[in-house]
């Protein structure tokens, strides 16, 4: 069944999207606005950084949901539904509560030293907030393990029918516009602690599960749209850059998020679907990674800012100890057989 194949473009653009995610943190780093959020805040700042990073923000978590209920839509053909919740507990919720108690205070601790509070324990689901949102999608699909894998109903069969003319791939831009409407954010990249980031993950999350259900018509739809959808993306990017200042209305940057999506789908489908060694070991160490890659963020700009640095050197640096930090965690915690289920990594 082509469904139940090992899809290696999904896996690689969860990769792709959790690596962009660190990048994304590191450059929160040197805004401006970077206090606001719970950052260390560099005192010299840099927009130039922000130019790409407005980019991605507009799809990067978006993504992320996408790839998670396309997961659980092929998990769902290896599992009945009590094995897929004890599955997902063990990989989602599990991680998500020893992070919450027992990293995410760590790193909050450099924050408060950085600016001369008094170190406190404070448990949070800090950045992995949207661990806690897919277990709460999770439980909103789980009827669909009573239905034939196949998805041979009325309902399944007429998407995949219309998808054969790839250009209805656009009806479900509907629901992402519409959403913006229903949540009415000032902000669509603003997915945290909201009723737009819980909703916008919702939607993005089921869409993706439905996507799998449609087998290969969605696929071959987006890979046949794919320059198209590029081209909206970058169009609407620009002028949300250029006209909008990087935040134009809602209703405007949803339809360049999932023209962006579309064309990652697309591209990624037709270039990305191959194993090898680096996907492997990739797919492995970048859960584990973004778990931890906070204590090293933080723990770097902590010591590095205060040296007074020119700021190409504080960004490299930080770089450079976040990624080599989290990368020598992962090595040393995967070798650990009894702490790999708390970093998201199964067991040996």
């Amino acid at each position: 069944m082509e469904n139940s194949e090992r899809r290696y473009d999904i896996d690689w653009l969860r990769v792709i999207a959790i690596f962009l995610l660190l990048f994304y943190h590191m450059a929160l780093i040197f805004q401006p606005w970077g206090k606001m959020i719970g950052f260390i805040q560099s005192e010299e700042t840099s927009d130039s950084i922000w130019i790409p990073m407005a980019m991605i923000n507009v799809w990067r978590i978006p993504l992320l949901f996408f790839v998670s209920g396309m997961g659980v839509c092929f998990a769902l053909r290896r599992r009945d539904w009590k094995e897929l919740l004890i599955d997902r507990g063990k990989r989602i919720l599990l991680p998500l509560l020893f992070g919450s108690f027992l990293i995410v205070p760590v790193h909050s601790i450099f924050v408060i030293l950085y600016y001369g509070g008094e170190p406190e324990y404070g448990a949070s689901m800090g950045h992995l907030w949207f661990l806690g949102n897919i277990c709460i999608y999770i439980t909103q699909v789980i009827g669909f393990a009573f239905l034939n894998q196949n998805y041979d109903y009325k309902f399944f069969r007429f998407f995949k029918t219309q998808l054969k003319r790839p250009w209805f791939i656009y009806i479900f831009a509907l629901p992402y516009v519409l959403e913006v409407f229903v949540a009415s954010p000032q902000y669509f990249s603003m997915y945290v602690g909201n009723a737009h980031g819980f909703l916008i993950g919702m939607v993005s999350f089921i869409l993706g599960f439905f996507f799998i259900t449609f087998g290969k018509e969605f696929w071959n739809a987006v890979e046949r749209v794919k320059i198209f959808s590029l081209v909206i993306a970058v169009t609407f990017y620009l002028v949300r850059i250029l006209w909008f200042n990087f935040e134009a209305p809602v209703y405007f940057t949803s339809f360049e998020s999932i023209n962006w999506i579309f064309a990652l789908f697309g591209f990624a489908y037709k270039y990305l679907n191959k194993p090898g060694k680096a996907l492997a070991y990739l797919s492995e160490a970048v859960y584990p990674v973004y778990i931890v890659h906070m204590i090293f963020l933080f723990a770097s700009a902590y010591y590095i800012l205060p040296l007074g640095l020119p700021i190409e050197l504080n960004i490299i640096s930080i770089v450079l100890l976040t990624f080599a930090g989290s990368f020598v965690s992962f090595e040393i915690l995967r070798r650990i057989k009894i702490i790999r289920p708390l970093f998201g990594m199964k067991w040996k």
